[in-house]
């Protein structure tokens, strides 16, 4: 299977392990980092190991690309369908601007603040620290922010790409996803993204960029 097809696992198996809990079967991310967990695959011993990282009115959620096997004595809270994007190989993206700065710890307030309001997907007070962020400011207020979020040996997501509602229709959306993945790039991985199915606005801007479908994806929401 290609690490793609399992993103999750393969982040949190290499890159993200010291922001990772488990052990060689399954594994999740440290609760005020992500809520992303994955088994290995789906034998019965690694669904065992990934339901034992749950807790009692804990949640995890799910994100790969073969259908989803329910570990024991986990539900299902919530199912959806999502698109996995990648940018082929010398996939042209404009670079950072001089309206674009790096976000770092001092900004985690703020980060946390626009990500909670927009909905970019799952983001915890600590979620920044899984890779790198630009932001744009206007007037002292976070407009729009995007970075990284999965990463493993060839490959790093783009992800968190929001912008304040009082700050749309001026392009931040798309300038700095460009920005993320020409650095993605100038390090030597690819980029890669994921979507709602549903969200035909956000899917048409990748395309435009330059990334192209690569599969569907199952993501659930799994609680005790």
């Amino acid at each position: 299977m290609h690490p793609l097809d399992r993103p999750v696992w393969a982040t949190l198996s290499t890159h993200h392990g010291r922001l990772a809990e488990g052990g060689e079967r399954a594994r999740r991310f440290l609760r005020d980092v992500n809520v992303f967990a994955s088994a290995c695959d789906d034998s019965p011993g690694a669904l065992a190991a990934l339901a034992d990282l749950v807790r009692p009115g804990d949640s995890v959620f799910l994100l790969q690309a073969p259908p989803i096997t329910l570990p024991p004595g986990l539900v299902a809270v919530r199912e959806a369908k999502g698109v996995q994007m990648l940018a082929p190989s010398g996939t042209r993206f404009e670079p950072a601007d001089e309206e674009m700065t790096p976000l770092d710890d001092a900004d985690a307030a703020q980060m946390l603040a626009l990500a909670t309001l927009t909905e970019p997907g799952p983001f915890l007070e600590r979620t920044h620290v899984m890779g790198s962020f630009l932001g744009i400011r206007i007037g002292g207020r976070l407009a729009a922010m995007a970075g990284e979020r999965m990463r493993f040996p060839g490959y790093t997501e783009v992800s968190a790409v929001c912008t304040h509602p009082d700050f749309r229709g001026r392009g931040f959306a798309r300038r700095l996803s460009a920005a993320v993945a020409h650095r993605i790039q100038a390090r030597g991985d690819q980029a890669f993204l994921h979507a709602w199915k549903t969200n035909h606005t956000a899917i048409s801007l990748y395309e435009r960029l330059g990334f192209r479908l690569r599969t569907e994806v199952n993501i659930a929401q799994l609680g005790r």
